[in-house]
């Protein structure tokens, strides 16, 4: 499931509660696109040979590791 944010227009006006959740998927899309981006200059990844899920498992473990050392 893709969740997208609200867009105002000239005839609606996002309301309080729009707003403030455009702010907390604003605020997880910068977190994970920054994890993404760390994990883009790991030169190791460029030679993982291993199963696809096995591969996604580390992916996953690598990037809770690095928001949790970006976030202390």
């Amino acid at each position: 499931m893709i969740i997208t944010g609200r867009k105002a227009t000239r005839n609606h006006r996002l309301t309080g509660a729009e707003k403030e959740a455009n702010r907390l998927l604003n605020r997880e899309r910068a977190a994970v696109e920054h994890g993404f981006a760390n994990l883009k200059t790991w030169r190791f990844l460029t030679k993982i040979r291993m199963d696809a899920r096995h591969a996604t498992t580390l992916l996953r473990a690598l990037l809770v590791l690095a928001n949790t050392e970006v976030h202390r």
